[in-house]
């Protein structure tokens, strides 16, 4: 009863005290696109993103009613560091949608402008990134008018404040309507001219005074935590904890955090270590009561009310989740693939140094081999005994209806004619053509006409000259469940097996390769080559692949070029499937990971290849379009729908490189 009438209590008086305008709200996820597009247009780092604020400490006045219902002390404000752009996951402090929805494309604007590592302080740097802003997005100044007046009419007055809130509140207004000026006479705007700093301007850092109430036309910049090493391979780890892991949505707020030095046995005055130790007939077990490693339903909402996180390391660097992680992640010799040579030496981008490292990391060719080879036993790779081997047989079973359909279709492309456009003879006008010999011919007056101009098309048959190679992830994080029904693993086995049947029905040279990393080594497992067949040994191979370590995708990337590039095939397809970001142990992951990625992306496109990715992450819109480019990747909603899918991305990639 008393936890029923506290709900009511708080949700009544939260309401009374509230001062937003719900009705005016707007989501972030509402104009996100827009907002990523205008913050890159105007020279914003491709590699951010754009996020959800968490909410901090503000100041400012507040009135009675919010000062009972304990509100106003927290919001989320706009902040930008070099990896994130993170803006309110909602806008409703204005009386208008409108103004609302502005307010996050000036927000947009500002970021794009905004120089975080200039040391400026939070008051100059945003007035002056104010002042590019409105030069580089002249169709922004009448909106931004109408901002300023909105918010110089909900700040707070200055006969409430005193001392330094003072100061600053005054200070700020002043630079408010001086960008107000700058908004209502453009003429006398110049980026180039030196940014004056205004009268008297009080002494901040580059985060916005806690004394003051949110300007909310500006943000806050922030520098990035250091990463560290051994830090990464955080999505990956999460499937190593010995039970079934479903692919949930993340909590994709942006919190600030920062490093502290473990603690947890230090507490002087409570002896945890004699208190709870066990002693059995087996061994001593040791329990630490200060840590839990039950799931906390509510850690995010406890995570929205700490202002700063702190994360601390075990004193041996390990937790007790990353310990099992570590026992999962390494198979024995006996159950891993066998090595092929000596391995590949692969260059990485270093984005800090921002140069092409060579030799900084290394490709280990592997190859699947059964159990009864191993052992020098009668039986050659592809024998029927194994346990890799009952599992191309239950798929061929399972998937024989879809594989069927997808070859069916894949032999209708390999008999279709193709258009051969440009003739002086044909069966339809090429208007393109036509267009192109217009031009020509006005451009030549005087000169005598062509009888036969270049300007028909005709269909006729012809050779197909195009080679795939298809690079599978098969990172630790493929061990979660897509579907109540399947792991993600379990849905690449059935991807490569009709991907396979059908490519060997149209007749394309194809490879697959999986693909796992850790560290600066780069596992590589060999499927099938160029120069193999499509038997029952490669489906085998198909069938055995297993999930495990991390995703080294740059070092993939590189190592798929150089084998597509060994091939005389005019089009050359690099087919990439994965269900998650770049990351690694050693760092690699965020920004780090990322550049590297997208450098090994161009690093394929300049050798005329034509890399494109396809993923099951729902989140994949946030960083792939910075990687492959708006039409270099695709999105597969329904997991369960890859292998058809992916069957019919490939048809549309092969229609166009015709």
């Amino acid at each position: 009863m008393e936890e029923w009438v506290g709900e009511r209590w708080h949700r009544f008086i939260w309401r009374l005290s509230d001062q937003s305008y719900r009705e005016a709200a707007v989501q972030l996820e509402d104009v996100q696109r827009s907002v990523q597009m205008l913050f890159r247009a105007g020279g914003g780092d491709a590699l951010v993103r754009v996020a959800a604020a968490g909410a901090q400490k503000v100041g400012g006045p507040r009135g009675w009613l919010q000062k009972i219902a304990g509100q106003g002390t927290r919001a989320a404000v706009a902040t930008l560091d070099g990896q994130t752009l993170a803006l309110p996951p909602q806008v409703a402090v204005l009386p208008q949608r409108a103004l609302n929805r502005d307010l996050y494309l000036w927000l947009a604007a500002q970021g794009a402008c905004l120089d975080a590592g200039a040391g400026a302080g939070w008051l100059a740097g945003n007035l002056a990134a104010t002042r590019r802003a409105l030069v580089h997005f002249a169709g922004l100044r009448a909106r931004y008018a109408r901002l300023v007046q909105a918010q110089l009419e909900r700040r707070p007055p200055l006969k409430d404040l005193h001392g330094r809130a003072l100061a600053l509140e005054r200070t700020v207004q002043d630079g408010l309507r001086q960008s107000l000026h700058w908004a209502q006479t453009p003429d006398e705007l110049d980026d180039e001219a030196p940014f004056v700093l205004p009268a008297a301007l009080p002494e901040t850092g580059a985060s916005q005074p806690a004394s003051i109430a949110p300007v909310w036309l500006w943000l806050q910049a922030v520098q990035p935590p250091p990463a560290e090493a051994g830090a990464g391979g955080a999505s990956d780890a999460g499937a190593a904890s010995g039970q079934p892991q479903t692919m949930q949505p993340p909590d994709a707020k942006r919190r600030r955090a920062r490093r502290v030095r473990d603690s947890s046995n230090k507490s002087g005055l409570i002896l945890f270590h004699h208190a709870h130790s066990f002693f059995s007939w087996a061994e001593f077990v040791h329990v630490d009561r200060t840590s839990d490693d039950d799931e906390d339903k509510n850690a995010a909402r406890v995570a929205d009310d700490l202002d700063e996180i702190a994360i601390a390391r075990h004193q041996q660097g390990q937790t007790l989740a990353s310990r099992i992680k570590f026992d999962l992640d390494l198979p024995s010799a006996a159950a891993d693939d066998v090595p092929l040579g000596e391995g590949e030496p692969l260059p990485e981008w270093d984005e800090r140094r921002a140069q092409l490292i060579p030799n900084a990391c290394r490709a280990q060719r592997l190859r699947y081999v059964p159990p009864a080879a191993k052992e020098g036993e009668e039986g050659q790779e592809g024998a029927g005994g194994s346990e890799a081997a009952r599992t191309a047989a239950e798929m061929a079973r399972r998937l024989r209806a879809t594989s069927r359909q997808v070859r069916r279709r894949f032999e209708a492309l390999r008999a279709a004619p193709r258009w051969q456009r440009g003739l002086p003879q044909g069966e339809e006008l090429d208007l393109d053509a036509w267009v192109r010999w217009q031009g020509e011919r006005a451009g030549s007056a005087g000169q005598p006409r062509s009888e036969a101009p270049p300007v028909w098309a005709r269909r006729q048959r012809s050779e197909r000259s195009l080679a795939c190679l298809m690079l599978a992830d098969l990172s630790l994080s493929t061990d979660a469940y897509a579907t109540p029904q399947a792991r993600v693993i379990d849905l690449v086995r059935d991807s490569l097996y009709v991907f396979g049947n059908a490519l060997d029905a149209v007749g394309d040279p194809f490879e697959m390769l999986g693909f796992s990393s850790v560290r600066r080594l780069l596992r590589v497992h060999e499927i099938k080559r160029f120069n193999q067949s499509w038997d029952d040994a490669a489906r085998e191979r198909v069938a055995a692949i297993k999930p495990g370590f991390y995703t080294r995708m740059g070092a993939a990337i590189r190592y798929g070029t150089g084998r597509l590039a060994e091939r005389p095939e005019r089009q050359r397809l690099l087919l990439i499937l994965s269900d998650g970001k770049p990351n690694d142990l050693d760092n690699y992951e965020a920004r780090h990971g990322l550049e590297d990625t997208r450098h090994a992306v161009q690093e394929a496109r300049q050798a005329a290849l034509a890399p494109f990715c396809v993923t099951i992450d729902q989140e994949a819109n946030a960083y792939l379009p910075r990687l492959f480019g708006l039409d270099g990747w695709a999105l597969i909603h329904r997991p369960g729908q890859l292998a058809r899918a992916l069957s019919q991305l490939y048809v549309r990639l092969t229609a166009q490189a015709r």
